[in-house]
């Protein structure tokens, strides 16, 4: 009979470490659970800033583009403004180079052998002969 109260004394021993474990094992699994929950929620915050951060990035790329295209046409606009105000500059040195060498009979003593004579303006061609002997 000692046998069979030794051994249930030795169950009921086993039993209570087996409790405790258990006890031990549930606590961690609650720990675990709220560890679970609080990072569930830590990802559903970064996911929103996430989110958040690229409509604002989207809005951000659409004003770049915008002002690029609107930089663009103002460059453009601005080219052609200075074409035209060169063109006007370079009629109007034109004019005023006209009006100087009609007005200026000097101009026109040394601007009449150039204008009058075609000839001098064509070149000769020179023969050139190549002495063989060294």
């Amino acid at each position: 009979m000692e046998t069979d109260e030794v051994r249930v004394a030795v169950l009921e021993q086993k039993q209570i470490v087996v409790e405790q474990f258990v006890e031990k094992l549930d606590a961690a699994i609650e720990k675990i659970a709220e560890v679970n929950n609080k990072v569930s929620r830590m990802l559903a915050v970064h996911e929103e800033k996430i989110s958040k951060q690229e409509q604002v990035d989207q809005i951000l790329f659409t004003k770049i583009d915008e002002l690029r295209n609107k930089m663009d046409r103002d460059h453009d606009l601005v080219v052609t403004r200075i074409s035209i105000l060169e063109k006007k500059l370079w009629i109007g040195i034109g004019a005023l180079a006209a009006i100087l060498v009609i007005t200026n009979p000097q101009a026109i003593k040394t601007l009449k052998p150039l204008i009058s004579s075609a000839e001098s303006a064509i070149m000769q061609p020179v023969i050139a002969s190549v002495n063989e002997s060294y």
